[in-house]
C-alpha cells in the first residue's frame, strides 16, 4: 500500500517493497468515433462501429503495460472481466484479480460500470488506478474517486482536454514503471475537463471543469490541460495564412486539419471549413468537408500530390492523436513526413516551455519515423525548427 506524506506541499509517494496493486479499467469503446469523423464516442459507439471504426483502447493499454512487463512479478493487477481489462492482462502474462462487477448492460459496458469498478478499486486500496479512455472516462473515474487515490490515464479517446493522462500510452507506462520501481514521484491535483460532444459535432467547443484528481507529476510524461483561446495577435495568423496562400500549388490536394489556426487560413481564402475536423481543398476550392479516414484514403487514391496542413494543440503540443484520428497511421504514411506543414504561433511554442511536439499516432514505428526536428511555420516566410517525438 502506498504511504503519503503531506507537509503543506506536494504529496510524495513512497512505496514499500511489496506487491504493487495496479487497478486497471479499460473503456473498450474509447476513441471509436475518431477515425470516422464523429468527434467523440459518447453515445455513438454503435454508429461508429457501423461506419467501420476499429476498437483501439486495448491496443493502447498494451503499449503502456509493455513498459512494465519485465516487472510483472512485482505487480498484482486488479481489473474487470473481458474487454475492460482481463483479456489484455491475461494475454500479457500479468498476475491479476477480477473484481465482482455485474455489467449494467449485457455484452457491452457503460459509464456506470466504470464508476462502479473505480469505487471497488478505491475500497481495495490500489496503489495506482490506471484507466484507458478519453475525457468522458476521466469524468466517470473522477465521479468515483475524486482526489482520494492516485490515478493515471492512458490516452485512447478522441478528445483529451484533461490533465490526468500521459502524453502517450508509452509515456503512461513509463510513469507506472517509475512507481513500481519505488522512485520518488510527486502527486499533484489536475483538472478533469470535458466538452459537450453534441456541440462539438457542430463546431462549438464548450469545455467544463468537472473536478480534480491526484496524478503522478512526472515531468514530460504527463500532459498539461489543453489551453484554448483565440490568438490575440491576429496579424500573426494573417501572416501565416498569407504565406501559405503564396505557397499553394496548382492541382495539389491540401488536407487541412482542425483548430483555430487552420480555420484562420481557410477563412483567409473565404472557404468553409470544419473547425474540429479535416477538410480537403484543391486549386483554392473545397473538395469535401469533415472527412473520415475512409474519405481521406479515397482522395489519396485520386491525387498524386498531397499536402497536410495541421496546427498544434496549445499547452499540450500534440500534432497527431488528439482530435484528428481521421489522420490515421496509414494516411500519414501515404502523405509522408516531407509533405506535412505545421502551423503554430511562437507564443504557443513558448507555452510548451521547451517540451517537444507530440506525435501519438498509435503506430510506434511511425511515431519514431516522425521524430526529430521539423519545420514549423510561425509567420510570413518565417519558420523555426522544433523537436517532435
Amino acid at each position: 500500500m502506498a504511504l503519503f506524506d503531506v507537509n503543506g506541499g506536494p504529496i510524495r509517494v513512497y512505496r514499500a517493497k511489496s506487491m504493487f496493486k495496479l487497478g486497471l479499467i479499460i473503456n473498450p469503446l474509447a476513441g471509436l468515433g475518431g477515425s470516422v469523423a464523429l468527434k467523440g464516442s459518447d453515445g455513438v459507439a454503435e454508429q461508429a462501429l457501423a461506419l467501420g471504426a476499429k476498437p483501439k483502447a486495448q491496443g493502447r493499454a498494451k503499449v503502456a503495460l509493455e513498459q512494465v512487463q519485465e516487472l510483472s512479478d512485482a505487480i498484482k493487477v486488479i481489473t474487470i472481466a473481458g474487454d475492460m481489462g482481463q483479456n489484455t492482462v491475461a494475454q500479457m502474462g500479468f498476475d491479476y484479480e477480477l473484481i465482482d462487477l455485474a455489467l449494467q448492460q449485457p455484452d457491452t459496458t457503460s459509464a456506470q460500470d466504470t464508476v462502479n469498478a473505480a469505487l471497488k478499486m478505491k475500497a481495495m486500496g490500489v496503489d495506482l488506478l490506471v484507466f484507458v479512455g478519453g475525457d468522458g472516462t476521466a469524468r466517470d473515474i473522477c465521479n468515483a474517486v475524486e482526489d482520494s487515490c492516485p490515478v493515471l490515464g492512458i490516452p485512447a479517446g478522441v478528445k483529451i482536454h484533461s490533465g490526468v493522462y500521459g502524453i502517450t500510452p508509452k509515456a503512461s507506462g513509463t510513469v507506472i514503471k517509475m512507481l513500481v520501481n519505488g522512485e520518488l514521484v510527486d502527486l499533484k491535483t489536475q483538472d478533469v475537463r470535458d466538452i459537450d460532444e453534441d456541440a462539438f459535432r457542430n463546431n462549438q467547443v464548450k469545455a467544463k471543469l468537472y473536478g480534480e484528481m491526484l496524478v503522478p507529476e512526472a515531468g514530460q510524461f504527463v500532459q498539461s490541460v489543453k489551453q484554448g483561446g483565440i490568438e490575440q495577435a491576429e496579424l500573426v495568423l494573417d501572416d501565416m495564412a498569407a504565406y501559405l496562400v503564396q505557397e499553394l500549388e496548382d492541382d495539389v490536394l491540401y488536407l487541412v486539419g482542425s483548430g483555430k489556426t487552420t480555420q484562420h487560413f481557410m477563412q483567409y481564402l473565404h472557404l468553409d471549413n470544419t473547425l474540429l475536423g479535416v477538410d480537403a481543398m484543391c486549386n483554392e476550392e473545397i473538395i469535401q468537408n469533415d472527412l473520415s479516414e475512409e474519405n481521406i484514403l479515397d482522395l489519396l487514391d485520386q491525387y498524386t500530390d498531397v499536402r497536410l496542413i495541421i496546427s498544434v494543440i496549445g499547452g499540450q503540443g500534440h500534432v497527431f492523436g488528439r482530435g484528428n484520428q481521421q489522420l490515421s497511421p496509414e494516411v500519414i504514411k501515404r502523405i509522408t513526413r516531407n509533405n506535412i506543414q505545421i502551423l503554430c504561433t511562437k507564443s504557443k511554442l513558448t507555452q510548451l516551455a521547451g517540451r517537444p511536439l507530440i506525435a501519438d499516432t498509435g503506430d510506434a514505428q511511425l511515431d519514431e519515423a516522425l521524430s526529430g526536428h521539423i519545420e514549423v511555420i510561425t509567420g510570413f516566410n518565417d519558420k523555426v525548427l522544433y523537436p517532435i517525438q
